[in-house]
């Protein structure tokens, strides 16, 4: 049970630590961009975004809800983990892939991208916090 739960401490700390890299940096520079620069640049980057993402985001919710059924001791910060990790996921599947979707296929026009980008910061911050909580959560479970 230990190295499961070292394990997905691991992951979610490295999907913590890779969405406080996107908002603090990438999404900065990309609300700084104009639009049809940011659309050209979304249709290279964002295919290899969701290549690093998925398998650390369904890692990062997998690993925790194994740990949070196989139990042990402080049965409720693993769950917390848990719940944590689905509800970030939820948010992803709720808001992320339809934003991004607009991204990529430009249904967005340049002048709504800015709000978009907004919305899309605040959602991504609100997520960012999320999994941070997760973290500190399995942190709390494996010590």
């Amino acid at each position: 049970m230990d190295i499961l739960q070292i394990v997905a401490s691991v992951i979610i700390g490295l999907f913590a630590g890779s969405l406080l890299m996107e908002g603090a940096i990438l999404v900065p520079y990309w609300r700084r961009m104009p639009p049809n620069d940011f659309f050209r640049l979304h249709s290279e980057v964002g295919p290899s975004l969701f290549r690093y993402f998925a398998p650390l985001t369904s890692g990062a919710v997998g690993l925790a809800i194994i740990a949070a059924i196989m139990q042990g001791e402080l049965y409720a910060w693993r769950t917390a983990t848990a719940l944590l990790c689905v509800a970030a996921l939820i948010i992803f599947l709720i808001y992320f892939r339809k934003a991004n979707t607009s991204f990529a296929d430009r249904s967005l026009t340049n002048a709504d991208l800015g709000a978009e980008l907004a919305r899309w910061s605040a959602w991504h911050w609100l997520r960012t916090v999320i999994v941070i909580a997760a973290f500190t959560a399995s942190l709390i479970a494996y010590l």
